[in-house]
């Protein structure tokens, strides 16, 4: 019964231990991107989520300059407010991954998310085709073919773990778009929130505005990266469709540490 009791402790102390090494490290990691005195490297690795032939010749034929739009995007907005750091993010491309990720229903309460957190991390740890230097960001781009008429689950950005899952359709037009997805959640990975309404897509006044101070207030012509859509009318949301007209607005850029809280 004493070595029983004393194996179990011991168990117990491990998995403290663990917890608190992991607990550092994403903490340690945190810190450090934010202080934004190196790249923040991120690598991306494309899946074929609906296994459609037409999906895996979009992907046979993805190159990392496909992705550079991004890079452009966060060295752009962090000039903006002062950031030296050139270049912010490096990005690379990883081998086509075969593993599908686990799911999460929209409607998931606290602890399915949670749950679903550690599954995914889990997930990433054990299913790897990238062969380089250690990401400080993994995005998992699952490619749906446009053929299919079929609406996206959504995309989702885990700061704890610096991991990111978005859903894309695999076609040409639907890049720029892909790439906006792609940018909002990698900032989440950095720390930022959502600045829309989760229930209506509504952009959250005045920091889901790309131009709050306007006026009139509408139509807006640009987004917040972090609101998802341009409010051109009381009943008009638009999604961008490139990074052209999307812009860091000031609540993320301190969410992110690009200037003092």
């Amino acid at each position: 019964m004493l070595k029983s009791s004393r194996f179990r402790l011991l168990r117990i102390i491990l998995l403290l231990i663990v917890l608190f090494v992991v607990a550092m490290n994403t903490w340690l990691t945190d810190v450090r991107i934010q202080a934004w005195e190196r790249p923040v490297w991120v690598v991306l690795y494309p899946i074929n989520a609906d296994g459609r032939t037409d999906t895996e010749a979009y992907i046979d034929a993805l190159r990392v300059d496909h992705f550079t739009e991004i890079g452009a995007f966060l060295q752009r907005e962090a000039s903006r407010y002062h950031v030296e750091q050139n270049p912010l993010a490096e990005f690379y491309l990883a081998p086509e991954l075969y593993a599908q990720p686990p799911e999460i229903e929209v409607g998931a309460g606290l602890l399915d998310r949670v749950f679903w957190s550690l599954h995914m991390r889990w997930w990433s740890w054990r299913h790897d085709s990238w062969q380089g230097l250690e990401p400080d960001v993994r995005i998992y781009l699952r490619y749906f073919s446009p053929q299919e008429d079929r609406p996206l689950s959504h995309s989702l950005g885990l700061q704890k773990g610096m991991i990111g899952l978005v859903n894309g359709f695999a076609g040409v037009d639907y890049r720029g778009m892909t790439n906006f997805v792609i940018a909002h959640e990698l900032l989440h990975t950095f720390g930022a929130s959502d600045k829309y309404d989760l229930e209506t897509n509504e952009p959250i006044y005045p920091d889901g505005y790309a131009d709050p101070q306007q006026k009139p207030l509408l139509p807006q012509t640009r987004a917040e990266v972090m609101s998802g859509r341009i409010k051109v009318s009381p009943s008009w949301l638009l999604m961008p469709q490139t990074l052209d007209n999307v812009i860091v607005g000031p609540k993320t850029a301190r969410e992110i540490g690009w200037f003092p809280h």
